[in-house]
């Protein structure tokens, strides 16, 4: 009976070792401890680590199906709401204008409410959107239903880096990874199967597009226990409050974030830029790569398929290159590997569209993997949990800014040259600015130390 005590000591101090991805992160700059954990509350860190895997992954799967699966039946939208044509244009701009405008809401809301229970209300308003509106009567009921399910990507976007930093501190290329390989996944998904459900459903572009909403209801199931079990989430990492019990936050107390303007920080600048030009070859990408191959003389139908082996690509790379940064002190060699891959992918659709056609496709898809590389910097790039939720938010609605007008001038470009060498020559030059920014932003240092 005396050795009972030191029993239980030896068991709560070896634990963490025999689960030591879900342990507690140790304590930084001084910040304080809480007691050893119980059993039961060691069960309770791990189960709440496997919902919030869960949660990431469903979230993320959600995060492009609202966009892509309209791209798919976009001309079956446009006949049946009698769109015309130029408001269709302004749909297909709408993306990131509302990840500009109401990403840059989501660190207020997170302050407010937590981060966790910010993302649950998006995957909420996506799953809303998606089921209102392919029932609306009119075009500007659908642009409303069709804002509300991207104003939940939004905040969404911005705090997936928040949740992994907060409670993942050790394992942030990982968790990065997973989540942007599911967000590639289901961008590719929604890509190349809403056409083949919607036949399935009788041909209806409503059923086809309503589908999507089981993916987000799914997302809301996941979300809401982790809301419920995290009752005290409303203060996030990185406010001086208690970071929770999460897998590798629990029991800790986070030093709260310097205050200063970001606006100061050549880091969070060029990583803003970065994020915006890596943005604008993606939609470019995805917007014209087909018309390209088809004006090159490509089938309709391979070109369809040509689109989807660059979204696939970002499926394994987008789980391999977070891993590949967060071991490199320096994430620039990175980018600029992803910025020749689109040099060279830019310049052999000028040159050889056709004939190279596979090889074009497969470069552009590596080039496009500068999304999850920017995601990791915006983890790497912040000490705290508090400073990644400012950061995530200004790099992001500055990158979606200035990717607005990419895919709108391309267009015209096109229409005005009568052909695709304008353009090309156009989307090689923004590879360079893009790798120049990209060195800057990977460089080792963080926004507090530009404070």
């Amino acid at each position: 009976m005396p050795d009972e005590p030191q029993t239980r000591t030896q068991s709560r101090t070896q634990t963490p070792t025999r689960t030591d991805s879900h342990a507690p992160a140790a304590p930084a700059d001084g910040a304080g401890t809480a007691p050893a954990a119980t059993a039961p509350q060691q069960q309770g860190t791990v189960w709440l680590a496997r919902f919030l895997v869960v949660g990431l992954v469903l979230a993320a799967l959600n995060l492009r199906p609202a966009i892509t699966s309209l791209g798919a039946l976009l001309e079956e939208v446009r006949t049946g709401l009698h769109m015309s044509g130029g408001v269709a244009g302004v749909l297909t701009s709408v993306p990131p204008l509302c990840f500009a405008v109401f990403g840059i809401t989501a660190p207020r809301l997170a302050r407010r409410f937590g981060p966790g229970a910010v993302v649950f209300a998006g995957m909420a308003a996506i799953t809303a959107g998606l089921v209102i509106r392919p029932f609306t009567g009119g075009t500007a009921a659908f642009l409303a239903a069709s804002a509300l399910a991207l104003m939940g990507i939004a905040v969404s976007n911005v705090l997936m880096p928040v949740i992994v930093k907060r409670y993942f501190p050790d394992r942030v290329g990982t968790m990065t990874g997973l989540y942007s390989m599911a967000l590639a996944l289901g961008t590719s998904l929604a890509a190349a199967a809403t056409v083949p459900v919607t036949d399935a459903l009788g041909g209806s572009w409503r059923a086809g597009l309503a589908v999507w909403a089981v993916l987000g209801a799914l997302a809301v199931v996941a979300w809401l226990p982790l809301v419920r079990h995290r009752g005290g989430d409303a203060a996030p990492a990185g406010t001086g409050e208690r970071a929770g019990t999460g897998p590798a936050g629990a029991g800790r107390r986070e030093a709260p974030a310097p205050a200063f303007r970001i606006t100061r920080s050549r880091t969070a600048w060029a990583l803003g830029c970065f994020f915006g030009l890596q943005a604008t070859g993606a939609y470019i990408t995805m917007g014209w790569m087909p018309q390209i191959f088809r004006d090159a003389g490509v089938s309709a139908g391979t070109a369809g398929v040509l689109l989807a082996v660059t979204m696939v690509m970002g499926v394994p790379l987008a789980f391999v290159i977070p891993r590949l940064a967060t071991r490199m002190k320096n994430q620039g060699p990175i980018v600029v590997v992803l910025g020749l891959c689109g040099l060279s992918g830019y310049a052999g659709l000028h040159f050889a569209p056709a004939a190279g056609a596979w090889a074009w496709a497969l470069l552009l898809g590596v080039s496009n993997c500068a999304f999850p590389l920017a995601l990791t910097m915006i983890g790497m790039r912040s000490r705290t949990g508090g400073g990644v939720v400012r950061l995530s938010a200004f790099a992001q609605s500055v990158g979606y800014l200035i990717s607005i007008p990419g895919p709108t001038l391309v267009g015209a470009l096109y229409e005005h040259s009568g052909g695709w060498g304008t353009p090309l020559v156009l989307m090689m030059g923004l590879m360079v600015p893009q790798m120049a920014v990209g060195i800057i932003a990977g460089r080792d240092r963080t926004i507090e130390d530009e404070a």
